[in-house]
């Protein structure tokens, strides 16, 4: 395998944009949040959040044209991180934390 000439490399750098990198990023912190809502074995929904939370972030920098899709697909991470966090039907609720008389 031929490494790339120096030419080759400058003429890639010239072709990339930040906007380029944006949506990369947003994508990348998408598919890293739904990874860590569904890989068995890596789960981690602390991770999925702070991946949701830098993605929300970041959205208004992404370009209209690319702001459909990655959004759809940030809501649907957002939908799986909310059933995944939220407790299940055998669980009991968590104890209240409003003081009422006699408790």
């Amino acid at each position: 395998m031929n490494e790339p000439t120096e030419e080759q490399l400058l003429d890639a750098l010239r072709q990339i944009t930040t906007e380029d990198v944006v949506v990369q990023t947003v994508a990348t912190l998408v598919n890293l949040a739904g990874q860590k809502l569904s890989v068995e074995g890596a789960k981690d929904p602390a991770e999925a959040k702070n991946a949701i939370d830098a993605a929300r972030h970041m959205l208004p920098l992404v370009p209209e044209e690319a702001k459909a899709p990655i959004q759809n697909a940030l809501d649907q991470v957002q939908l799986i991180y909310v059933r995944e966090s939220s407790p299940k039907e055998d669980e009991p609720p968590p104890p209240s934390k409003i003081w009422t008389p006699g408790s």
